[in-house]
C-alpha cells in the first residue's frame, strides 16, 4: 500500500470565490485582444436568420 502526500493545494483549492477570481482574471487576460465587430449593424439580421456569404447578404430570388 502506497500513501500518497496530499496537501490543501493539491486537495482542491477551488472554493466558489477562487474560481470566479480565476475566471475574472482569465477574461480580464482576454479582453487584451478582443476587437469590435467590423459590421455591428448587421447583427440584429444575424440574429433573425438571414444569410451571409462573404460578409454579403444572400437574396433568395424566386424561380420562374
Amino acid at each position: 500500500m502506497s500513501c500518497r502526500l496530499t496537501t490543501i493545494r493539491a486537495k482542491g483549492c477551488l472554493s466558489n470565490k477562487t474560481a470566479l477570481a480565476m475566471v475574472f482574471k482569465l477574461v480580464e487576460g482576454a479582453q487584451k485582444t478582443w476587437r469590435r465587430l467590423n459590421g455591428p449593424q448587421q447583427l440584429p439580421k444575424v440574429i433573425q436568420g438571414v444569410k451571409f456569404t462573404d460578409g454579403l447578404e444572400v437574396v433568395a430570388t424566386a424561380a420562374a
